[in-house]
Order: C-alpha cells, then structure tokens, then sequence
C-alpha cells in the first residue's frame, strides 16, 4: 500500500497494540537482567510476537493500516531483537560478536536511506529474506533463553535455538547486501530528486 492511501489515525486498535508490545522491550530486558525470571521473559516474547501478528492482521482486516502503523511495526520488531542480543549477551547465552553483528547491519541500512532520499523514496519494499530473517530471530533467542537450564527439552531448545539463530543471522545479511544492491542499482538508474521537491 502506498503512503498516500495509508491513514493519519493514531489511536487505532493496531497502533495500540504495537504501543504494547514496544512497552515490553524494557520490561523483557528487566526480567532477563534483573530478577533473572526467565520464564516470564519468554511469556512477554511469546505475547509479543502473537500481538506481532496480530497488529499486522486487524490493521488489514479492520482497514486501519496507517502511517504510524506502518512505522511502529518494523521499530517494535527490531528494538525487541536488539533488547534480546543485548540481554542475553550480558548473561552470556551468546557471544558477543552475535550481539554486535545484528545492530550492526541495521546501522548499515539506516546508512542507505539517505541515498534513498536523493531519488525521492524513503524505503524500499521489505524482501521476502528480511522476513524470513526476522521469524528465525523471533524463535530463536526464546529458544536459546530456554536452553539455559537442564534436561532434555533445555538440550533440545539449544540445539533448536542455536539452528534458528546462525539461519537467522545469515539471512539478516544476505537480506541487507540484497537491499544495497537495491539502492545501488536505484541510484544508477533515477535522477537525483532537487532539493524539496515532493516524493
């Protein structure tokens, strides 16, 4: 959907939604970091990807995709990534150079907008590769959180998680070198947009 037809509400049932699952990122962080309840933590993981789905399904279903929507959504997603990485790299489920990588590429792309913006778009379509990046990701730290104890479910949930995670990260990049190759073949392609002129 293009941004001219999405709607200027704010306070729709999806945009709520998504203000709730934003809300649980410090609270993620507290539970993992501070008291260590790392049953509750993957509790407030699994409400957040369930609202997740959610948000995107009422936003269409109800007709309320908006602008804000459309914004709120990917910024849930990778704030809760990063709160995971960050939260479980202090309790050393994974190494920090899995922690770093992540952010790291996001830096990358948010490098790339300004390039986009000389040729009039603000972002390109979401590929099918981010996506399917973002759901390992989602599965896979919950996974890795779980792994932490003994027994057969937290070997089973290791093996899993560290499955959905290195699967993850691989698509995270590949899915970044194809958006650069995007904008790089954009900008040889469009004219430069003048200075104010409308997108």
């Amino acid at each position: 959907m293009s941004e001219q037809h999405l709607s200027h509400r704010v306070w729709t049932l999806p945009n709520v939604l998504s203000m709730l699952r934003l809300a649980g990122v410090p609270l993620f962080l507290w539970l993992v970091l501070g008291p260590e309840e790392d049953e509750l933590a993957l509790v407030v993981l699994m409400v957040s990807g369930a609202t997740d789905f959610l948000d995107g399904w009422l936003a269409r279903r109800l007709d309320q995709q908006t602008v804000v929507g459309q914004i709120l959504d990917p910024v849930a997603d990778r704030l809760y990534i990063l709160a995971v990485v960050v939260g479980l790299a202090l309790r050393d489920v994974i190494p920090w150079w899995m922690a770093v990588s992540l952010p790291l590429r996001d830096l990358l792309m948010w490098g790339l907008v300004p390039l986009l913006r000389t040729r009039g778009y603000s972002a390109l379509p979401v590929h099918f590769l981010g996506k399917a990046a973002t759901f390992n990701l989602l599965y896979a730290f919950p996974l890795l959180l779980l792994g932490e104890g003994d027994g057969v479910v937290s070997t089973l949930a290791r093996v899993f998680g560290w499955a959905f995670a290195l699967w993850g990260l691989g698509l995270y990049w590949w899915a970044g070198i194809l958006y650069a190759w995007q904008v790089r073949k954009l900008l040889a392609t469009t004219e430069r947009r003048a200075a104010g002129q409308d997108g």
